[in-house]
């Protein structure tokens, strides 16, 4: 989690930078989920032929936790395939999807800076948290 405080000049500087994370987000998510859905598609056949190259062999999957190593909080993939790379992918897009929704409805909260017009002299100091204001100070009212 990142928290920082900065300094704008003008509400549609504030406005502005939201939207900057806005247009960012949606891009880094488009690739993400095109990146998913080329994935997809191998890591599906892969179990596909995994199931049943077991079921001809006559044996039960093994467990997924096979290949795994937990370090602390942290897991590593041993031999990883289309199905681990489609995971964490999902991961990301979920991640991205909920930031995106973080960013909108912020600019959304914000909507009410548009209609203070002229606001030269006052300095807006925003606490963010992930680029995300959370708190606004004015001073130099």
């Amino acid at each position: 989690m990142s928290i920082q405080i900065k300094e704008y000049n003008s509400a549609e500087a504030i406005a502005e930078n939201l939207d900057k994370q806005i247009d960012e987000t949606k891009n880094s998510l488009s690739l993400y989920i095109q990146k998913l859905e080329e994935i997809q598609s191998v890591a599906e056949k892969s179990k596909r032929i995994r199931e049943v190259m077991l079921k001809m062999a006559g044996k039960k999957a093994p467990a997924e936790t096979l290949g795994e190593i937990q370090i602390g909080s942290l897991s590593i993939i041993l031999e990883a395939n289309a199905v681990h790379e489609m995971e964490a992918i999902e991961t990301v897009v979920r991640s991205k999807q909920a930031r995106l929704l973080t960013l909108q409805k912020a600019r959304e909260d914000l909507r009410w800076l548009d209609q203070l017009g002229e606001t030269d002299g006052i300095t807006y100091t925003v606490v963010e948290n992930q680029d995300v204001p959370e708190k606004i100070l004015l001073s130099g009212l």
